[in-house]
Formats: structure tokens, C-alpha cells, sequence
């Protein structure tokens, strides 16, 4: 990730702040750019072969904050975001926290829950396990 702070044009993430103070953070970038995401043979037979995709990998949010629309308004930062620099889609694949049988760890949702989603608009396409929904928001 280093890296990619250092070389990429558009910067890979985007951080939330309250009264000027950080809480939360999001990675959003081109679809292309994620091999974890395109090699992933489960999410891949979801997707449409779409050069502009992005794709919204995690997020991270203060825990006095969570719960409070940070993830929802990062969410739909990543939407701008992704559409102001091309995006024809973005995409994610949230944790259906309902679809589980025991409440997750905070660490098992950085990908973003699907209420989440769902609260930002995004619409479920298929899931690649019972709790995990790919879910595209982003029409031009």
C-alpha cells in the first residue's frame, strides 16, 4: 500500500473527519489495480469485464464514531470519488452481519456491512457466500 501512496496519480483512499478530527477511512481505486479482488475466482464470476470498474475494499472507522453514518458517508464519498475520476461503477463486497449466527468482531466487517450499503443506495447483484452480497452502486 505504500507503494501505491507513493506512485499512483489518484490516491487510493479517502479519510472522514468530525469537528477536524479524523474517524474514519475508506480505500476506493480502480477495480483493475486490486489482483485480490480479480483473481478472486468467487467475486470474479460476479463481475462484468468493465476496464472502468472500482471497487471500495475496506473501511475503517473510530469506534466512538461507529454506528453513527461515518461508513455511510465515507460510502458515498467513495461514489464521488469513483465517478469523478472515471469510475463507471463501484463496487464492494459487504458482511450481511443478519445472514450470521453469532455478531461479528469489528475486524470481520472491514469490508462494510450491507446495511451499510443498502443505506447508501447500493443494490445486491449476487454474493459469493450466504453473508457476502457484492454490491454496485455508480450509474453515470
Amino acid at each position: 500500500m505504500r507503494s501505491e501512496v507513493e506512485t499512483l496519480a489518484v490516491p487510493v483512499g479517502l479519510i472522514g473527519y468530525l469537528d477536524g478530527e479524523p474517524v474514519g477511512w475508506t480505500r476506493v481505486q480502480p477495480r483493475g489495480l486490486l489482483p485480490g479482488v480479480t483473481g478472486n475466482r468467487a467475486v470474479r464470476r460476479l463481475l462484468d469485464d468493465d476496464p472502468d470498474a472500482w471497487w471500495v475494499t475496506c473501511f475503517v472507522v473510530r469506534r466512538a464514531q461507529r454506528g453513527t453514518g461515518i461508513g455511510v458517508a465515507l460510502l458515498n464519498a467513495a461514489v464521488e470519488w469513483a465517478r469523478t475520476h472515471g469510475g463507471s461503477v463501484l463496487d464492494g463486497h459487504p458482511v450481511d452481519v443478519a445472514a450470521l449466527k453469532a455478531p461479528p468482531s469489528p475486524s470481520a466487517v472491514f469490508t462494510g456491512t450491507a446495511a451499510m450499503f443498502a443505506r447508501a443506495g447500493f443494490a445486491e447483484l449476487g454474493r459469493t457466500f450466504p453473508s457476502r452480497p457484492r454490491q454496485p452502486e455508480l450509474d453515470q
